[in-house]
């Protein structure tokens, strides 16, 4: 038993001493299949028809360090489109398998911070990525040409870098930027987008004292889905996702938050206390979006812009509070990376991780 303990000692010896003899090329090699793997991958290729919607961000602008900023992407048939782009959002789409290249508009439900600071990098991705020749669409309510006009101008230098260095046939002049696309709602809710057998529609939210703010909801044979961008519990977003099979809500859990603001008041920083007071107001709770969703008489919930953090899947029961009793359906706290399928013309939601 000694002898055979030596020599296995031996063994492991050899084995560690081999890996960093060899440690330069097998890492080369390692990274060659990687690269390949990451070059090649496109989970857009692989959707069938139907109506998806993937988290590109289920964050807020409290630290998250496993959750980027507020994104969403829907996908309906050869149209992909993007709901608000907080950071990271794009880093998601490229791990999820989703070219920025391949959007074909980004659409905004407000101009919160958190909700466009990434605007910057799905932009450049759009035009590179896609050699894109016109600029990215960004579709919002009034207020959206000042946002895309400021990102335009943050731009402009790098796009004249861009190319200068690989040449107008790689990065085409007019390819870079985005376009602002503005409407206007004359009442609680319009249709803004209908193309390819999808019809889009943005709806009045109550987020006081931003306005405006709006959700939005998506109709593709037969299946629908709601993203409520930030949003109270109101009349008109219960009524407008009126028979959705899913809806996408923002949920705010002040029984936890409490304890946050709290810490920031003990260490003397009223002024951060104060802040994490006041957003009280203006988020559902997991609770009254549950609520909405049973009004609304929709299958599933998803949870998203979830404040505060949550590292950690053990918290989710704390969070969601008694939502669960509110709702007959399903309730899925939103996690980076997931994909939520809806076939043509069935009840069907199919449910994966893509990250």
């Amino acid at each position: 038993m000694k002898r055979l303990g030596i020599g296995l000692l031996v063994v492991v010896v050899l084995v560690l001493a081999a890996g960093f003899v060899f440690q330069k090329p097998i890492g080369e090699a390692a990274f060659q299949r990687a690269a390949q793997a990451l070059a090649g991958r496109d989970q857009l290729a692989s959707l069938g028809d139907g109506l998806h919607i993937g988290l590109c961000g289920t964050g807020s602008p409290m630290v998250n360090p496993k959750r980027a900023g507020p994104c969403n992407v829907v996908v309906a048939g050869d149209q992909v489109l993007v709901i608000d782009m907080g950071e990271s959002g794009n880093r998601n789409l490229n791990l999820m398998g989703i070219s920025a290249g391949a959007v074909d508009a980004l659409l905004l439900t407000h101009f919160h911070s958190d909700h466009i600071d990434g605007i910057g990098p799905l932009m450049l991705y759009h035009w590179t990525r896609g050699t894109s020749t016109a600029p990215l669409p960004v579709h919002g309510p009034e207020g959206v040409e000042q946002v895309v006009a400021g990102f335009n101008a943050a731009y402009a230098l790098d796009h004249t870098y861009r190319i200068a260095h690989h040449g107008e046939k790689v990065v085409p002049p007019g390819g870079g930027g985005a376009a602002a696309r503005p409407f206007v709602l004359q009442g609680n809710s319009a249709v803004i987008l209908q193309t390819g057998g999808l019809t889009v529609t943005a709806f009045k939210v109550d987020h006081d004292p931003i306005k405006p703010a709006v959700g939005y909801r998506f109709d593709y044979k037969g299946r629908a889905v709601c993203i409520s961008g930030d949003a109270a519990k109101s009349a008109n977003l219960i009524a407008t996702c009126k028979g959705a099979d899913l809806i996408v809500h923002d949920a705010l859990q002040p029984r936890l938050l409490k304890e946050v603001e709290g810490a920031f008041a003990d260490q003397g920083n009223a002024n951060t206390a104060k802040i994490f007071h006041d957003i009280q107001d203006y988020h559902a709770t997991p609770e009254q979006a549950a609520e909405s969703a049973q009004a609304a008489g929709v299958r599933m919930l998803v949870l998203s812009h979830l404040v505060p953090p949550l590292p950690y899947a053990y918290l989710y029961p704390a969070f969601l509070g008694d939502a669960p009793a509110r709702f007959d359906g399903t309730i899925v706290v939103g996690e980076d990376g997931m994909l939520f399928s809806l076939p043509p013309q069935t009840e069907a939601i199919e449910r994966r991780s893509l990250m």
